[in-house]
């Protein structure tokens, strides 16, 4: 790994705005897009989405992924760029020379872009896109807008302010970036503008019907008996303000399903009238991923942060190592009641 030697630059950390990201785009020859581990619909699809972007502005881009696309996203335009090996990314890096820059998108903190971080942070400049409430700037230069409903909103934003036409191609991977951090458009961190961005997108050639589709109508049957078993660990706590689902390898080997076949399990038992907030234990190969979903004003995120994990006010997460789902249930629950009396 000597070429991250190399590229050990100092450059001051700073918060910025859109007007400080432009010119260090324009001046880039080879871009390094990143984004956190277990990837979603807006750090797939804004990756893809700006590495669309970026070609048509004729640079080089690498789009480095420590793990494959999960198969929910297979129809994104553009995924056949990931790279998943540290090699690949050396061979770049090493070609590149001094025009190099590196973007991280969706990345609340420098722990969530996996192993190869620090290894990734060394590339300079290093800029971080993102809309977590918890992000501290952990790049050269930050761009950081909590209050947006999602990091595909913000790169539309930047390909405004760089001059560029949107593709169907990259329409197609920020509608689903937006579409899927929004929750279909329903969580309050939309506002006007997403509706207006999300617009825009559909006159560019994004397809909601078909995105949709892709989306929410082609799981297959694993998948629906894999929510009746973890349906059947439903519990409801505080009041029944509470609920709590839960997923085990166990569950998963008998209906011959992954993790990625969870996606949007826990909007069920957030949908019930009563609860604050919903809770989805999934039982990994060395630690309990814990993901958390609230409505009205009860913020989710300073209970992840409690337990070293992060995100939104209505969507966040944590891990736990070392802990069965028992236990982690055992922990979070007290601190959760604590948050809804807030």
């Amino acid at each position: 790994m000597n070429f991250f030697l190399r590229l050990t630059e100092n450059v001051a950390r700073m918060m910025a705005g859109i007007e400080e990201l432009v010119p260090l785009i324009e001046r880039a020859e080879q871009v390094v897009l990143i984004t956190h581990i277990k990837p979603d619909g807006d750090a797939l699809g804004s990756l893809f989405g700006l590495a669309d972007i970026l070609q048509g502005m004729g640079k080089k881009t690498f789009c480095y992924l420590e793990e494959e696309v999960p198969h929910l996203y297979g129809f994104l335009p553009g995924l056949e760029q990931a790279e998943t090996t540290v090699e690949a990314l050396d061979h770049f890096v090493q070609d590149a020379g001094d025009g190099i820059l590196a973007i991280a998108l969706d990345c609340g903190d420098m722990q969530r872009l996996g192993k190869s971080g620090p290894l990734l942070r060394k590339i300079h400049p290093f800029v971080v896109i993102d809309h977590h409430k918890g992000n501290n700037g952990f790049g050269d230069l930050s761009w950081v807008e909590a209050h947006r409903s999602s990091a595909g909103e913000m790169v539309c934003d930047l390909a405004r302010a760089l001059g560029q036409e949107l593709s169907a191609s990259a329409a197609t991977c920020l509608y689903t970036a937006i579409v899927t951090d929004t929750g279909s458009f329903r969580y309050a961190s939309t506002s006007g503008h997403t509706h207006r961005v999300a617009a825009g997108l559909v006159e560019r050639g994004a397809r909601p019907g078909l995105i949709n589709e892709k989306l929410y109508d082609c799981y297959p049957l694993g998948r629906l008996r894999l929510m009746q078993q973890v349906l059947t660990t439903l519990a409801m706590f505080a009041d029944e303000q509470i609920a709590v689902i839960s997923v085990t390898g166990k569950m998963l080997e008998e209906t011959g399903t992954t993790l990625d076949d969870t996606e949007n399990f826990i909007n069920l038992p957030r949908a019930v009238k009563s609860v604050r907030v919903a809770v989805f234990l999934k039982e990994g190969l060395d630690c309990v991923s814990v993901s958390l979903r609230s409505k009205g004003c009860c913020d989710v995120s300073k209970v992840a942060v409690r337990f070293g994990g992060g995100g939104h006010v209505q969507a966040s997460g944590f891990r736990s190592n070392g802990l069965t789902l028992d236990q982690v249930r055992a922990q979070l629950l007290p601190v959760l009641i604590e948050q809804l009396d807030c």
